[in-house]
C-alpha cells in the first residue's frame, strides 16, 4: 500500500473549568470504570471501537504488553454502556508532572451519532481532572490533553471542541495506508 498525509491535531484543558460537560443522553446509558484489568476486555473495545477508523498499533499487543498497561498506576477504563451494552470507552494514562492524557476515545459504529460520545468524553475528562483522589501517589492533575486525527470519526474534532479542549499543535505525516481491519480479521468490507 502507499503512503497517505495524515494530520494529527493535539487538544488540550489546563483547568478543570474548561470542561464544558454535554448533555447526558437518554435514560439506558451508563459510564462504568473497569476496575478490573482485563487485557481481553479491552481488546475488545480497542479493535471494536477502533476497527473501522484504522486504530492498529496496539493489535499486535501481546496479552503481556496489555496486562502491563493496564496494570500501570493511574491507567483507567471508563465504559459506556447502552442497557447494558458496551456502547464505547475512554482510557486514561497519567503521564509526569500532573499531565493526564486521554489515550483512547471513541464508540462503537453501531452507537455513534446517538448522543452518547458527548457525555462519555465529558465523563471522561472529569474523571481525568479528578484521577489523584482515586490514586495516592500521582500528582494532582494539571492538564488534560489528547490527540485526534484525520482518520479519526468525522464529527472528534468537533466534540473535543465543544467540550473545552482547545488545539495546541498540528503536524502532518506520510503513513503508510492501511485497511481498516474491522473489529476481528476479516470484518470491514475493505478487509474482503
Amino acid at each position: 500500500m502507499s503512503n497517505i498525509p495524515v494530520t494529527t491535531w493535539s487538544l488540550e484543558q489546563t483547568s478543570p473549568a474548561d470542561l464544558l460537560p454535554a448533555a447526558a443522553p437518554d435514560e439506558g446509558v451508563v459510564v462504568t470504570r473497569a476496575e478490573v484489568p482485563s487485557p481481553e476486555f479491552s481488546r475488545f473495545l480497542y479493535a471494536s471501537v477502533g476497527g473501522d477508523i484504522r486504530w492498529v498499533d496496539r493489535l499486535g499487543w501481546s496479552y503481556a504488553r496489555w496486562r502491563e498497561h493496564l496494570t500501570r498506576p493511574g491507567v483507567e477504563t471508563w465504559v459506556a454502556y447502552e442497557r447494558g451494552t458496551p456502547a464505547g470507552y475512554v482510557e486514561l494514562t497519567p503521564g509526569d508532572d500532573g499531565v493526564v492524557e486521554i489515550e483512547y476515545f471513541g464508540l462503537i459504529p453501531a452507537f455513534r451519532g446517538r448522543r452518547i460520545g458527548g457525555h462519555l468524553l465529558s465523563y471522561g475528562t472529569a474523571r481525568a481532572w479528578d484521577l489523584a483522589e482515586r490514586w495516592p501517589g500521582l500528582a494532582e492533575t494539571k492538564r488534560v490533553w489528547l490527540h485526534t486525527c484525520s482518520l479519526d470519526g468525522e464529527h472528534a474534532m468537533a466534540n473535543y471542541q465543544r467540550r473545552g479542549f482547545r488545539l495546541f499543535d498540528t503536524k502532518v505525516e506520510e503513513q503508510r495506508a492501511v485497511a481498516a481491519p474491522g473489529p476481528w480479521p476479516g470484518a470491514h468490507p475493505e478487509a474482503g
